[in-house]
């Protein structure tokens, strides 16, 4: 299967259906699954640069846009972290198997550390498999995270503790602020239910259980996801094999040049 290979995968319950568009081709493992940023899709930079990298290196990769992004249906104002969670956990389950390296920008980042609570979730309530079961392909497990500007609790420590009084009432009444946006002429539109059940995800207020190695790479000059709240979430992560790497003249879409080159870099660590 190409990398150019484009196909929907239809999700959510009857009445929300959703179709998911999907980027993938088979190789070797670990594979690569990435997870784009809030308003992002999988042909920006990164992902196309972490789609070439793997067809080179011969690897196992997924891309994907989250619903109302990119070539996804589903209107972008009907999205929260809940609804784009579920749809990252749909393609995983459809679309990975044996173990996977989570790489995750900006909202991704957080979305990746869902995924993973998530799935360890999933194991720990998961009743044993009956004996005499055929063996089935191994199901896709988390070997690593490649965070790049996470974004962890965005809405909350990111948005709406920044907001000013006026943009909280004006979310009150219109249940929507334009927000606008460096990286497009049209503003962001976002929602007072993006914000609050964006509180039923949060992350930060306790120690996050990975069981896998971390990587983030986090620009000193991003405008968007202060150095100071990847420091914050390296404290937070609970397993030892964590290296977080600052670039001084680093931006928040870490998309230069020599900025692709640090990710590929952490990816041929795994």
């Amino acid at each position: 299967m190409t990398d150019n290979s484009l196909k929907f995968l239809q999700i959510g319950e009857a009445g929300e259906r959703r179709a998911i568009a999907v980027r993938q081709r088979d190789g070797a493992l670990p594979g690569l699954f990435w997870l784009s940023g809030y308003k992002s899709d999988m042909k920006g930079t990164k992902a196309q640069a972490l789609a070439h990298w793997a067809e080179a290196q011969g690897r196992a990769c997924v891309r994907f846009d989250y619903s109302g992004h990119g070539e996804s249906g589903g209107a972008f104002t009907d999205g929260t972290i809940g609804r784009w969670l579920e749809d990252s956990l749909a393609v995983f389950d459809a679309c990975c198997r044996g173990p996977q390296i989570l790489i995750g920008s900006s909202m991704g980042g957080w979305l990746a550390l869902l995924t993973v609570r998530a799935l360890k979730q999933r194991a720990a309530t998961a009743p044993p498999s009956p004996a005499g079961d055929e063996v089935q392909a191994a199901p896709a497990s988390v070997a690593g995270l490649v965070l790049i500007a996470p974004a962890t609790d965005f809405t909350e420590e990111l948005m709406w503790k920044r907001f000013t009084p006026a943009i909280k009432s004006e979310l009150a009444e219109k249940g929507v602020w334009a927000r606008p946006s460096a990286y497009s002429p049209e503003p962001y539109l976002v929602t007072r239910r993006l914000i609050e059940e964006g509180r039923s995800h949060l992350l930060l207020g306790g120690m996050i259980e990975t069981g896998c190695p971390v990587r983030i790479l986090q620009g000193v000059e991003d405008p968007d996801v202060p150095w100071q709240h990847a420091v914050e979430l390296t404290s937070r992560l609970a397993c030892d094999d964590v290296v977080l790497t600052l670039v001084k003249d680093g931006d928040h879409r870490l998309s230069r040049p020599e900025d692709i080159e640090r990710l590929l870099g952490a990816l041929a660590e795994f």
